[in-house]
């Protein structure tokens, strides 16, 4: 019995694993997991396992006759992995898993119900209003999970709630409700959000994020508006699952969408209206399932005025496919926008219009994260698990990253300008000829009224109001 017996395109696969931690998947001849399991090596603890493969008369050896495939994630820590494997557990109910099946010997963590609530570590479940997530199976990795969940969800640890702020507000761990730093609103939402992230429902806490960006980025709270942006490029990286960069991938991706070839070079679309007024639109190129960040462009939209995500897609696809047929370039295996059915509907039109009738055109819509392509009406719907889907959310991802990376730029640029909109005597000459001779905003704001009149060719009582106006 053991690994001798194993078929080959098994030992391939496992093989193929890699030494890095993640959750893996034993799946049955429908494509089913059996099994979802978590490790520091993905590719060791496989191997445990498959030391009993052929036997019959041993759980282990019975639930590898029904394997049929091996699947991953990767994942930046074992903790992270932990958390990940009890959301999949409960997503696909593998057979196997008897251990996660609530039992009370383990773990769960706890938000609880109250005005300003906890996340706790406990054993068993009551009937007292609060959530619980789990069980887990591992108590220490599971502390090292509420160490970083800690970090990302700020939330009291506190009971009862005491007078003053304590140690976990000055390291960033609270948000201190007992003075009022933070409101009952403010602090449900944190709440909410760590749900979500517990729950797996990380493109629903993407969005909602995203959502609350925007509101702050409307009022002109650019401060806010960064520091969710912040958490967004957090939670994309933890514990985000990582995607099999590979071969394999490719191929079960292009198998999947019947592309006539291996999608080796894939360009994204994004249109982003995130800051207000300025829109943009973003390409992001991936080679072998890795970002290319060489071949990343950017498009200010030029043809299109007010909010009308359609077209400013068929701007940025056209001005993109238009060049490259010009410059005689590079076209790419495959094409992914963000958006639904009609988003993908006017990026064919324009690949159509420039004779690009047979280039591979995918579409993802944020809500159900759907993929849609041009030759059948309903969407293909892939699980959260799987490596084809995780790749087209991380090209849609970067897409997105790099559309808001842009915004920022083009806003934070408009807003030093506009400081000196505000200052009297200054109007566009005097505004353009400040800029002309000392290049930014910034340097302008270092200099003494004597250099502004020396060097910027100013009056004095100008000079000193343009210096007490900007500090």
């Amino acid at each position: 019995m053991g690994q001798a017996l194993i078929p080959v395109d098994l030992k391939k696969r496992i093989d193929s694993l890699p030494n890095t931690p993640g959750v893996y998947f034993f799946k049955n001849k429908d494509g089913h997991p059996v099994y979802i399991g978590k490790a520091l090596s993905v590719r060791k603890r496989v191997l445990s396992h498959f030391r009993y493969y052929g036997e019959t008369f041993s759980k282990e050896g019975v639930m590898l006759g029904e394997t049929k495939a091996v699947d991953f994630i990767e994942t930046p820590t074992e903790a992270e992995a932990l958390l990940l494997e009890a959301s999949l557990v409960k997503e696909h109910l593998p057979k196997y898993n008897k251990e996660l099946k609530d039992d009370k010997s383990y773990p769960f963590l706890k938000i609880t119900n109250e005005e300003f609530p906890r996340l706790l570590v406990v054993r068993g479940r009551k009937a007292d209003g609060s959530s619980y997530f789990g069980p887990y199976t591992d108590a220490k990795l599971l502390r090292q999970a509420v160490a970083m969940l800690r970090r990302l969800f700020p939330m009291r640890t506190c009971n009862p709630i005491p007078d003053k702020a304590c140690l976990m507000y000055h390291i960033g761990q609270c948000k201190a409700p007992c003075i009022r730093e933070i409101n009952k609103a403010q602090y449900a939402q944190i709440a909410k959000e760590l749900r979500l992230f517990l729950e797996g429902r990380r493109a629903a806490l993407i969005k909602n994020l995203i959502r609350r960006m925007k509101e702050h980025s409307d009022k002109r709270e650019y401060e806010k508006a960064q520091k969710i942006y912040e958490e967004i490029k957090a939670l994309s990286a933890v514990p985000k699952p990582g995607v099999k960069e590979s071969a394999s991938v490719l191929n079960e991706l292009m198998d999947a969408l019947f592309l006539p070839k291996l999608p080796i070079r894939i360009e994204a679309f994004d249109i982003s209206n995130i800051f207000g007024k300025e829109a943009v639109g973003s390409m992001v190129v991936f080679v072998d399932g890795k970002p290319s960040r060489a071949g990343y462009r950017r498009f200010r939209i030029k043809t299109v005025r007010g909010i009308d995500d359609y077209e400013m897609m068929r701007e940025v696809v056209r001005r993109r496919y238009t060049r490259v047929l010009e410059e005689k370039g590079e076209l790419p295996d495959l094409v992914v926008i963000d958006g639904g059915k009609g988003h993908l509907g006017v990026a064919k039109g324009e690949l159509d219009a420039l004779g690009l009738k047979e280039l591979p055109i995918i579409s993802i819509a944020k809500q159900h994260e759907y993929i849609f392509t041009p030759d059948k009406e309903g969407p293909a719907i892939f699980p959260q698990s799987s490596p084809i889907l995780q790749l087209i959310q991380r090209l849609r991802d970067e897409a997105h990253r790099f559309a808001i990376t842009y915004h920022r730029r083009l806003h934070k640029k408009e807003a030093m300008v506009s400081l000196l909109d505000s200052i009297p005597g200054v109007g566009p000459k005097t505004k353009a000829n400040l800029l002309k001779t000392f290049g930014s905003l910034r340097k302008i704001k270092s200099l003494s009224v004597e250099e502004l009149v020396s060097r910027g060719n100013l009056r004095e009582n100008l000079a000193r109001n343009i210096v007490e106006a900007l500090r």
